[in-house]
């Protein structure tokens, strides 16, 4: 039993050291066999996983920890801009993963560090396992240009390079509309700047001048003014708060830089020593802003310094009316000098050398015959000569010329040295009719009224001339005299003449007016050229429409016409009583309700509905008020009309259009030489 017991203990420990040897064998196969297992299985995994990330895309959602361990690694390392470029380029590789890193499919300024190999060392899960840094422009000299081409076939590079693009065409876009915006605000600065500019100071027209040579000529000007309107608000404000030195202070300035000023407009006409006084009223100006500025105390002087000004400029038109309209209405020394002289060698002719010859022609109908009212010797001369002249045959055209009893001999004297040519004249003396006297004509009978006297030759006592200005107008002499009048009794003043041709002596005749005569009035009694625009010259403008007498029987857009070339039919005329139709309303005008003053109104009146209207071409008016009338239309025109308060005779006429009229005027008349006239 001990033997087969201890037979049996050694074929035990046979067994046991047998069977040891052979798991430990198994155990060391595996040991082997796994590792390399893995690391073949881990690399093969890792290309596989390679192809679909990029063959799958987005769809695989199944990230290794590791990797996502890496990748917030990675976010804390890359900026915003970084970040999304590598999102854009996700819809072609797929999500992000250390894979996409390693394989450099970062711009050419990145470079992946720790990614030689394609084994990651998974021994240490908390430690990076990539490190991305920005290298810059060195990084993309050290690329090959194989990579270089395969780079630019990649489509996330080409994602990359399309959100670039757009990028730089989006900034590129809004600097452009930057550029048109301060170009558009460049030009309408330049808009406004050009509208405040004061193209109405005189001296400043020519080219040549200094100080257009500088855009800001008169900036120091501006400023002086500047500093002068300040100077008088703070030293009213100064005089207020009883700031006595301030005051002083001020007021010297204020006279230093008045006198340094003077009457400059322009930067160059300053005294030297402005740039001084502008410097020592800025150190006191600053000085005031300090002590007493308060932005509504300095509001209100401003705002009253502006009324006072603006009342300033009234007054200066109302005395500019008045002196213009002064001058307007008088006679010239050298004029009044000449019918002196004209007058005095007239009286002392004896008397058969006192008349005119062809006196046979003044009743003759067939001829061309001219009426003329006037009292102003020159401009009755110029009105002929021009007639003549320009005339095919003088020797058909008659004058008859009305002057008053002071003119009458200087008007006949003048006539008979210088006899228009071939042409008859004659001139009457309107004292000598007998039958225009104040019981048959309404207007001398209302001029002897003490109202009328009142109204024409008081007017309101004015004491000023600006209060005159006004009253100046009523009191016009052409108001008063008949020669203004005689115009309405043109049958009577030629019985035996069927059609005459009426011409005001402010007028130039530049064509032969014979065609005048054949034009057909179709019945009416005036031929005139019509001075309506859109809205301009209408009825409602010469007579009161809110009188019944009016507003019943008139139009007030009916269309005016113009008194200083009239063809007038003398049988239609009578026919039509054309006198007895203004002495009806002149007599219902006597307190002046219907129209103020003058002869055109009553013309317009008397005239409804009896005027033929004339080409324009025939009549040119506005020579004597209006600076811009065409050119072309004087030149064109048969008579041009210096209708205004600019007659030619005088000096304040236009330059640009008183050559129209001297050029009929011989100045060197031993007459004219006498009387000092010149051009």
């Amino acid at each position: 039993m001990a033997m087969k017991r201890g037979l049996s203990g050694a074929g035990l420990h046979r067994n046991r050291g047998g069977g040891s040897r052979f798991p430990l064998a198994i155990l060391i196969f595996f040991a082997v066999l796994v590792p390399f297992v893995f690391f073949v299985g881990r690399g093969l995994r890792g290309h596989a996983t390679d192809r679909d990330d990029l063959s799958t895309g987005p769809s695989k959602q199944n990230v290794d920890w590791r990797e996502r361990l890496a990748l917030q690694h990675v976010k804390s390392l890359f900026t915003k801009e970084a970040i999304d470029v590598i999102t854009a380029g996700t819809s072609d590789m797929g999500p992000l993963s250390l894979d996409i890193f390693k394989k450099k499919n970062l711009s050419a300024s990145w470079k992946v560090i720790g990614a030689e190999t394609s084994v990651v060392d998974t021994s240490e899960p908390n430690q990076a396992a990539v490190g991305v840094i920005n290298e810059g422009p060195k990084g993309k000299k050290e690329e090959s240009s194989d990579y270089h081409a395969q780079l630019i076939a990649k489509p996330a590079d080409r994602a990359r390079r399309q959100l670039r693009e757009k990028r730089l065409q989006k900034r590129a876009s809004e600097l452009v509309q930057q550029d048109d915006e301060a170009i558009v605000k460049l030009e309408n600065a330049a808009i406004e700047r050009s509208k405040s500019v004061d193209s109405a100071v005189l001296g400043k027209y020519s080219i040549w001048r200094k100080e257009n040579e500088n855009e800001n000529s008169d900036s120091t000007v501006r400023l002086m003014r500047d500093q002068i309107i300040m100077a008088r608000v703070y030293l009213s404000i100064a005089k207020m708060k009883k700031k006595g030195e301030l005051y002083h202070q001020l007021e010297v300035r204020l006279k230093e830089s008045l006198r340094a000023l003077g009457e400059a407009n322009a930067d160059t006409d300053l005294h030297h020593s402005a740039p001084g006084r502008i410097k020592a009223m800025g150190q006191v100006l600053a000085k005031a802003r300090e002590q007493l500025y308060d932005c509504k105390l300095v509001t209100g002087k401003l705002r009253a310094m502006l009324q006072t000004a603006d009342e300033q400029v009234r007054s200066l038109k109302k005395q500019s009316t008045f002196l213009s309209q002064l001058a307007a209405k008088t006679i010239p020394n050298a004029i009044h000098c000449l019918s002196l002289r004209l007058t005095i060698d007239y009286y002392l002719l004896p008397p058969e050398k006192r008349k005119f010859p062809q006196s046979e022609n003044l009743e003759n109908p067939n001829l061309y015959h001219y009426a003329l009212f006037s009292d102003n010797v020159l401009a009755a001369s110029v009105v002929v000569n021009s007639t003549v002249m320009n005339a095919k045959d003088s020797s058909k055209h008659v004058f008859h010329l009305v002057t008053d009893k002071l003119n009458f001999g200087a008007m006949n004297m003048w006539f008979l040295l210088n006899p228009p040519g071939k042409a008859a004249i004659h001139v009457e003396n309107v004292d000598e009719f007998k039958w225009l006297n104040s019981s048959y004509c309404p207007v001398l009978r209302q001029l002897e009224s003490a109202a009328m006297k009142e109204y024409y030759f008081k007017a309101g006592h004015p004491t000023t001339l600006s209060s005159g200005a006004s009253n100046l107008k009523y009191r016009n002499p052409k108001y008063l005299s008949m020669l203004n009048h005689l115009r309405f009794y043109l049958p009577q003043v030629y019985p035996k003449l069927d059609k005459i041709l009426f011409l005001d002596d402010d007028i130039v005749v530049q064509k032969d007016l014979t065609g005048l005569w054949a034009v057909n009035l179709q019945g009416k009694v005036n031929g005139a050229v019509e001075t309506c625009g859109e809205s301009f010259h209408r009825f409602d403008k010469y007579l009161n429409f809110t009188n019944p007498h009016i507003s019943s029987n008139f139009d007030p857009n009916a269309c005016g016409w113009a008194y200083g070339m009239n063809v007038f039919d003398l049988k239609e005329w009578k026919k039509r009583d054309i006198t007895g139709i203004y002495h009806k309303w002149q007599n219902m005008n006597e307190d002046r309700v219907l129209w103020k003053l003058g002869t055109l109104p009553p013309g317009l009146i008397t005239f409804y509905g009896l005027t033929h209207p004339l080409e324009k071409s025939w009549h040119v008016l506005g020579l004597g008020y209006n600076p811009s009338v065409d050119r072309t239309e004087i030149d064109n025109a048969a008579v041009v009309h210096y209708n205004g308060n600019m007659k030619p005779w005088l000096e304040l006429a236009m330059t640009r259009y008183r050559p129209y009229w001297t050029k009929y005027i011989k100045f060197d008349h031993p007459y004219l030489r006498g009387c000092r006239l010149s051009e």
